[in-house]
C-alpha cells in the first residue's frame, strides 16, 4: 500500500463523485475507480435515484478485466436491497482483490457492514483515505440520513464594511459577475433555497439557475421555500408565476383557509408548520422538509432572517461572498440584523475556514459546527 498512490486515484473518484453534484438527492454522491497494473481501467459513478451505483457501473464497464484490480471509491459499498442490489455482491464476484474507501456510510443499514461483507470474502479493505474531503462532498447526505433533516448553508453578498445594501436600499449588484455566477452554481446543487415573504414582496426574486458560468455544469433549478406565516405572498410575484410547481409557501397554522387556497390555485404547494411569536418554527420546518427527501437548503433572505436562523441553530454552514467595496452609513443593511451578540466571548466562530477569489471578490466559507 502506497499512500500517495492511494491518494491520487481516490481524487479522481472525489473528481467523478463531484460532477454529479445537484443530481443524486436523496443518495449520495459517490465515484468510482477501478486500477490495475497501474492502469486506470474503468470508472462509474452514481447519478440520480435508482439509476446504477458507481461501483456496480465501474464492475460492468471494466468486465473480467476488473479481476484482481483495486477499487477506490469514496464511500462504502451498500450491503442491501434498495433500488439496487447490494453493491458488496458485485464486487465479491468481479475478483477485485483489495477495496480503498474514504469513509463507513453513516446509513445504519450498512454503516461497516459493507466492509465487513468484503473482509469475510478475503477481500482486503483500506478506509480512510482522504475521509475528510470525502465527508465535505457529501455534508447533506450525511445529515440527511442521520438526523432527517436537511444541512443548512447561509449565503449572504457583502461589502467591505460588512453593507449588503445601501442606505436607500440599493444592493444590485454589490459583489462582481464571477461571485455572481457561483451563487447560481450553488444554487444548482442545494435542493432548496429558503426565503422569506419579505423578500418577495421587496425584491421579487426569480430564484432560479441562469448563469453558472460554466458549460460543462448542468443547470438544475431548485425548490423554492417561502416562509410566509399569514399567506401573505403577492399573487403576481415571480416566485408563482414561473415554474410555481417548484415553490413551497410554508404557513403558520394562523393562516386564512381563503389566501392559502389562492396560493394553491397558482400551482405551488403550501405546508403549514407550527409558529412561534408570528414566526415559523424553523426546527420544525426542517424535519417536515426531510420528510420530503430535500437534503439541502440555502438561505438567500435579509439580515433579519439571516439572524433568526443563527440564533436558531439551524444553520451548518456559511458563504460570505465579500467585495473590495466600502458603502458607509450606519442605517445601511447588514448581513446579520436582530439584538446581536453582548460579549466578545459569545461570538460565533467558524470552523475550517476557506476562502476563494473569485474576481476582485473573496468566497470565506466555514462551518458552525
Amino acid at each position: 500500500m502506497n499512500p500517495f498512490v492511494d491518494e491520487f486515484y481516490m481524487r479522481q473518484a472525489l473528481e467523478i463523485a463531484a460532477s454529479q453534484l445537484g443530481r443524486t438527492s436523496p443518495d449520495p454522491l459517490v465515484g468510482a475507480v477501478i486500477v490495475k497494473n497501474g492502469n486506470v481501467i474503468s470508472t462509474g459513478y452514481h447519478a440520480e435515484q435508482s439509476t446504477p451505483h458507481a461501483e456496480a457501473m465501474a464492475i460492468a464497464k471494466a468486465g473480467s478485466k476488473a479481476k484482481g484490480a483495486t477499487l477506490y471509491l469514496n464511500l462504502e459499498p451498500c450491503c442491501h436491497y434498495g433500488y439496487n442490489p447490494p453493491c458488496t455482491d458485485s464486487v465479491i464476484r468481479s475478483g477485485i482483490k483489495r477495496v480503498v474507501a474514504s469513509m463507513k456510510d453513516p446509513n445504519p443499514l450498512v454503516a461497516g457492514k459493507g466492509f465487513k461483507q468484503l473482509r469475510a470474502a478475503g477481500i482486503k479493505v483500506d478506509v480512510g483515505v482522504l475521509h475528510d474531503e470525502a465527508k465535505k462532498l457529501n455534508d447533506p447526505f450525511i445529515k440527511h440520513i442521520i438526523k432527517k433533516i436537511p444541512f443548512v448553508i447561509l449565503k449572504s453578498a457583502m461589502s467591505l464594511d460588512g453593507k449588503i445594501a445601501t442606505v436607500t436600499g440599493e444592493s444590485m449588484y454589490i459583489t462582481g459577475k464571477q461571485s455572481r455566477q457561483y451563487v447560481h452554481v450553488l444554487r444548482t446543487y442545494v435542493d432548496a433555497i429558503l426565503t422569506t415573504v419579505n423578500t418577495v414582496k421587496i425584491d421579487d426574486p426569480q430564484l432560479t439557475v441562469r448563469d453558472v458560468g460554466n458549460a460543462g455544469i448542468k443547470k438544475r433549478d431548485p425548490k423554492r421555500v417561502v416562509l410566509d406565516p399569514f399567506a401573505e405572498i403577492p399573487i403576481s410575484s415571480r416566485l408563482l408565476k414561473n415554474s410555481p410547481n417548484k415553490t413551497i409557501v410554508v404557513v403558520s397554522p394562523a393562516a386564512k383557509e381563503a389566501r392559502i387556497k389562492r396560493i394553491l390555485r397558482t400551482g405551488a404547494d403550501v405546508m403549514v408548520v407550527p409558529a412561534r411569536n408570528g414566526n415559523i418554527d424553523l426546527k420544525k420546518l426542517l424535519v417536515e422538509l426531510g420528510r420530503d427527501n430535500i437534503m439541502s437548503v440555502m438561505i438567500e433572505a435579509g439580515g433579519g432572517f439571516a439572524a433568526a436562523a443563527l440564533s436558531s441553530g439551524i444553520v451548518d454552514r456559511v458563504a460570505y461572498f465579500i467585495a473590495p467595496k466600502i458603502v458607509g452609513g450606519r442605517d445601511a443593511l447588514t448581513p446579520i440584523e436582530g439584538h446581536g451578540t453582548e460579549r466578545l466571548k459569545d461570538l460565533i466562530h467558524l470552523k475550517k475556514v476557506t476562502y476563494t477569489q473569485l474576481g476582485e471578490d473573496v468566497l470565506v466559507e466555514g462551518y458552525l459546527r
